[in-house]
């Protein structure tokens, strides 16, 4: 061993502390703790102001700032401001143009590998996670929590500027756009700009022509899933969401959360000049352009 390699192990501190199922060690049973949690499925620490767990500290304490609006991580290129490090790397990749993980498939390219593995699953059609409610299946743990919301009704996360409440917090992100008026994401062929990535890169297939979504029952294309989802319920038949209220049910969540609105009576959309509220976002525009 040389005499570097002697110093570099020389400073490590000791890891007294093994996990029983891996061989891994720590520095502190603390450590230990949050790391055995990953094979018992334990999770110990509680969000006291919206009541969800996690399997460590550090990642509770990261989801804290959600609520505190604690955002130290910052873009030097534009400025926009980041609650974790790991999303302030993959936001850089977007500057830079860096998409290092790709499809062995079809050869699309990703910024970070959850995507990349994400979109996997459309060329091998596995789903593993399916909801005990209504039986949908989807490709990953999360995908089903953010749906099981829509059963439940929870929504998280409110706009303290218009009252509207979400149920994802990605989605009151976008909202809150609205009212700065930041739409970060522009077109490379029209420099048209938006509000979320999503809508970003569906916009430049309209340019670019891709359509990499088929139908398997009828062999149509289409350049969004979402689309190519809600195309497959006209052969199936399925309408998977529900209105508590009467019974009647839709093809998309956003038709039942519209049709809600005639029950509940809620107005989310407000005009900023008069304060007028509005059911749905079209009577807005028409009251804009009036």
């Amino acid at each position: 061993m040389s005499s570097s390699e002697q110093k570099r192990r020389g400073k490590q501190r000791p890891r007294p502390h093994s996990c029983q199922f891996c061989d891994k060690a720590f520095t502190s049973t603390q450590h230990l703790k949050d790391h055995q949690s990953v094979h018992t499925g334990d999770k110990p620490h509680h969000c006291d102001q919206c009541g969800k767990d996690f399997t460590q500290l550090s990642s509770l304490r990261t989801h804290h700032r959600i609520h505190s609006g604690d955002k130290p991580h910052h873009c030097d290129e534009c400025g926009k401001s980041f609650t974790q490090s790991g999303t302030l790397k993959l936001h850089q990749r977007r500057h830079a143009g860096e998409k290092p993980y790709s499809c062995e498939y079809c050869g699309k390219s990703f910024t970070d590998s959850f995507s990349c593995q994400q979109h996997k699953h459309i060329h091998s059609g596995d789903k593993t996670f399916q909801c005990p409610l209504c039986s949908k299946v989807f490709l990953t743990q999360s995908n089903l929590t953010r749906h099981r919301r829509l059963h439940t009704g929870e929504k998280l996360y409110p706009c303290e500027l218009c009252g509207r409440s979400f149920s994802h917090y990605s989605s009151y992100t976008v909202h809150q756009r609205i009212h700065t008026g930041e739409r970060p994401y522009r077109c490379r062929f029209c420099d048209k700009t938006f509000t979320s990535s999503t809508n970003h890169s569906e916009h430049e297939r309209v340019h670019t022509g891709e359509r990499p979504y088929s139908c398997d029952r009828c062999g149509k294309s289409f350049s969004h899933i979402t689309t190519c989802l809600l195309h497959k319920r006209v052969h199936t038949g399925d309408k998977p969401y529900r209105c508590e209220h009467c019974g009647k049910s839709f093809i998309t969540s956003s038709n039942l959360s519209r049709h809600v609105r005639t029950h509940t009576g809620e107005k989310p959309y407000w005009c900023d000049r008069c304060k007028k509220h509005f059911t749905f976002s079209n009577q807005l525009k028409r009251h804009r352009c009036v």
